[in-house]
């Protein structure tokens, strides 16, 4: 019975409230799973640069001097530490940053990658997780949003969503997938390794094999409609894109709304009740097995 959202801006103007919609909409959701909570947000580095979002369980240990240390290497960075995570920004590829944590600090957890991405996803309740990491006050293009109440794994930072498995590329899920260890098996055959026990990770790294064959987010969760088995709603975010798909029983609850400004998910109406212009949206409920999808390359 979890909860996700997710919110997609048309509206460049309304780009510097992301954080603080999101953070509304995913604290209305505080109910249907209080384990542990994450958001993904999505403002492009200006420069166009890689970044890197890392926790770690001893921030002090690891993040103190994190900077002095990549540039000692040969990887001139800035380092934003926000509570028990940081934000790396380098011109440098993120393998660079990859293999320097391994050798330097073995314990720290990359939660994603990109020149776009930024993932913040601890224990704890919604309102917590949002005030811990300033997320009210980050501004960008789109996001999604998750609260968890944990059914198949334990209830772990790593176990929290969203989970990330490809560069700018997140998932957000509720529901359970039936087929998950054979695809784990599958894309292990692949050479990708997963982190957690947890399906949705299964799910998140599925679509990043997906779209390694070239396809865009629409045709890779198309593709999902034919590979995955279980009750499933996924909201998913990339680089530039923002997609819903629901299985075709579609037993979750999920509801959009769309106008001229943006395009919005929940899990549940109360999630959208704030957003600007609601009460002038176009309200519906996602179609079974139909993918919904937007990019803000195609619409330029």
């Amino acid at each position: 019975m979890c909860g996700i959202v997710g919110l997609f801006l048309k509206d460049r103007t309304l780009e510097p409230k992301l954080g603080d919609l999101l953070s509304d909409m995913l604290i209305s959701m505080t109910d249907r799973g209080p384990d542990s909570a994450g958001i993904a947000i999505y403002r492009p580095s200006p420069d166009g640069d890689t970044k890197l979002t890392l926790q770690s369980g001893a921030p002090q240990a690891d993040f103190v001097g994190l900077q002095a240390d990549l540039l000692e290497a040969g990887i001139a960075a800035s380092v934003t530490v926000k509570s028990t995570h940081a934000v790396v920004e380098t011109a440098a590829p993120a393998s660079d940053v990859r293999a320097f944590l391994a050798a330097r600090r073995p314990s720290v957890r990359v939660m994603g990658a990109g020149c776009s991405v930024e993932i913040y996803k601890e224990t704890g309740l919604p309102k917590d997780v949002v005030e811990r990491f300033g997320i009210r006050g980050m501004g960008g293009t789109h996001g999604v949003g998750h609260t968890r109440m944990a059914t198949e794994s334990a209830v772990t930072t790593l176990g929290a969503h969203p989970f990330s498995t490809g560069a700018d590329q997140c998932l957000v899920h509720n529901g359970s997938l039936s087929n998950h260890n054979n695809l784990r098996r599958a894309l292990a055959r692949e050479g990708i390794t997963l982190e957690t026990h947890n399906d949705s990770e299964v799910a998140a790294a599925y679509l990043t094999a997906e779209m390694a064959k070239g396809k865009d987010l629409g045709e890779a969760l198309g593709s999902a409609l034919d590979d995955l088995d279980g009750f499933f709603t996924f909201v998913v975010g990339t680089a530039s894109g923002f997609g819903v798909l629901r299985d075709p029983i579609a037993c979750k609850p999920a509801v959009m709304a769309e106008t001229d400004r943006y395009v919005a998910f929940g899990s549940e109406y109360r999630a959208l009740v704030n957003l600007p212009g609601i009460e002038n949206a176009r309200i519906w409920e996602p179609e079974p097995a139909t993918v919904y999808f937007w990019d803000h390359d195609k619409a330029a």
